[in-house]
């Protein structure tokens, strides 16, 4: 246990519409997009793109039957690897209205089927931020170039080790309008600064071990000078990898401090879909 824990510990400090509106698409009170279950028609597709002469293996998550050009969301995947739960993720994204792109960090669809080796496969990318900043930059531009994308309005989002990538790119001044990072570590390679142009809404476990509350203090403190508009939302009883069905079988198998909060992840999902109808 605490081999573990001190792995994830070192790996997270090395871490770091409005859609154009369409006859088919409506405002509820929240102002968040609506599309009729009728009008649902989720296309997925397997994609391979090239980042630093490296075979990245991605997939793009659409609604076939909603007209016009939509926001756009990249989604990363936790330090596991680009796995199934990654992909439902899109495919959720792509029935609420946009056009999803779940990325491969590690190069070849690669998972990791222990903490060591997911360790080992993280810190090995984001040892050097160049190279994170290529894999992560030449997603963002795959999902620009789709037909369904409006390449003008772009977010991410990141689960555990993808929430803190997604959190350092767009502290590094990637052009996102807005980023949402779940039980995310927040003491990062590049803090919030001048750079930073997206919206930031990180939800966490209050209970998580993985995210000590000096962090959290430090990245508020940083995020409240940068005077940009975010929000920190901790979920009372939430632990690490809150937002995953497979974390209790994860804990229990490498005694990890993991497991499933169906009330966070319900409240962490709507937060997100709250700051996206804001910002699009």
């Amino acid at each position: 246990m605490k081999h573990f824990k001190l792995l994830f510990l070192t790996l997270t400090v090395v871490m770091f519409s409005s859609c154009k509106k369409t006859n088919n698409e409506s405002l509820d009170s929240s102002k968040e997009m609506l599309v009729s279950p009728k009008e649902v028609k989720i296309k997925g597709e397997e994609i391979t793109y090239t980042a630093d002469s490296i075979s990245m293996k991605g997939y793009i998550a659409f609604n076939e039957n909603q007209k016009g050009k939509r926001p756009g969301i990249i989604v990363i995947h936790e330090w596991w690897g680009h796995n199934d739960y990654v992909r439902e993720r899109a495919d959720q994204l792509a029935e609420i209205g946009y056009t999803a792109i779940a990325i491969d960090m590690y190069g070849d669809g690669k998972q990791a089927e222990h903490p060591d080796d997911a360790g080992k496969f993280a810190m090995s990318v984001f040892s050097n931020l160049p190279e994170a900043t290529a894999r992560f930059n030449a997603a963002l531009e795959l999902l620009k170039q789709q037909e369904s994308v409006d390449p003008e309005k772009i977010a991410a989002i990141g689960y555990c080790f993808g929430g803190s990538v997604a959190l350092t790119m767009a502290n590094s001044g990637a052009d996102l309008d807005a980023v949402a990072a779940f039980h995310s570590g927040v003491q990062l390679p590049v803090m919030p600064g001048s750079d930073l142009k997206a919206r930031v809404l990180v939800c966490n476990g209050a209970d998580d071990p993985f995210v000590s509350p000096e962090s959290v203090t430090a990245f508020k403190e940083a995020m409240d000078a940068t005077g940009k508009p975010y929000e920190y939302i901790a979920y009372p009883g939430a632990v690490h990898s809150f937002t995953s069905k497979a974390a209790d079988a994860n804990g229990e198998k490498f005694g990890l401090p993991l497991k499933y909060n169906a009330e966070a992840d319900a409240k962490s999902w709507e937060s997100m879909k709250s700051l996206f109808a804001e910002v699009f």
